[in-house]
């Protein structure tokens, strides 16, 4: 909406941003799209399509965008969790006022 206040000259850029209440840096935004995202939308195609197992070295945030996108079925794997031993329990105190570390 402030875009064509602006372009219709009613407004200019910061009375525009002041009424439609946005900063001025979101107005000015411009992504920046490149065809990298075509690169990743092809490459999980051919991934969907062979090797369910691989993975990637982009953004996963951008990753999931583009795979939900494509609406692909592909699981994503949990990470792997270390496993720890139980603790062993505090030793009790041999005589009275004494305290394990002593």
């Amino acid at each position: 909406m402030a875009h064509s206040f602006v372009l219709k000259k009613r407004l200019n850029i910061r009375q525009a941003c002041y009424i439609f209440n946005i900063s001025e840096t979101c107005y000015r935004y411009q992504p920046k799209l490149g065809n990298e995202n075509d690169i990743i939308a092809d490459w999980l195609l051919a991934i969907t399509e062979g090797h369910r197992s691989w993975g990637f070295k982009w953004n996963h945030k951008r990753i999931y965008r583009i795979y939900r996108e494509l609406e692909l079925n592909l699981r994503i794997k949990p990470k792997k969790r270390l496993k720890r031993k139980k603790p062993e329990p505090l030793q009790m105190p041999r005589s009275i006022n004494k305290t394990w570390s002593q």
